[in-house]
């Protein structure tokens, strides 16, 4: 992670990072206790974690990213991404969308507000995504995109 993307970071974590982290946290405490919500408490701890240091991390397509086709990545992440959306994604993104908006008022605050909207996107479909370092793409999935 470079020095930029640490900087970032930090100044993220506490202008609001963590408490978007805990938002994430506890759709995914919620989707958990429902047993057959385990699956997209998974997601969403997963991208709480990428909620917390966003800057030099990217969501990627697990399926174009890994090269081969899973469960999350086919027609079974699809409905799981539906439910999601019904459950949890639409208020999670609706969040994050405010947030961008308020952040980019100023204009220290787009860096953030930009963050907020990968962010908005990701919680609307996360099943089949993965939070990988921007850095550590390959050049195989720049090709594929």
């Amino acid at each position: 992670m470079s020095v930029r993307s640490a900087l970032l970071n930090l100044v993220w974590l506490i202008f609001g990072g963590l408490g978007a982290a805990v938002g994430w946290g506890l759709a995914a405490v919620i989707m958990a206790a429902t047993i057959v919500g385990i699956p997209w408490a998974r997601a969403a701890i997963n991208i709480a974690i990428y909620t917390l240091l966003p800057f030099g991390q990217k969501a990627v397509p697990r399926d174009l990213y890994s090269g081969r086709k899973d469960v999350g990545t086919g027609p079974l992440g699809e409905i799981g991404n539906v439910i999601w959306f019904l459950l949890a994604g639409w208020w999670l993104a609706l969040f994050h969308l405010l947030s961008a908006i308020v952040l980019g008022i100023t204009i220290i605050g787009l860096p953030f507000a930009w963050a907020h909207l990968k962010l908005a996107k990701l919680a609307l479909w996360p099943i089949g995504k993965v939070v990988v370092l921007a850095d550590e793409l390959p050049p195989s999935y720049m090709r594929q995109r």
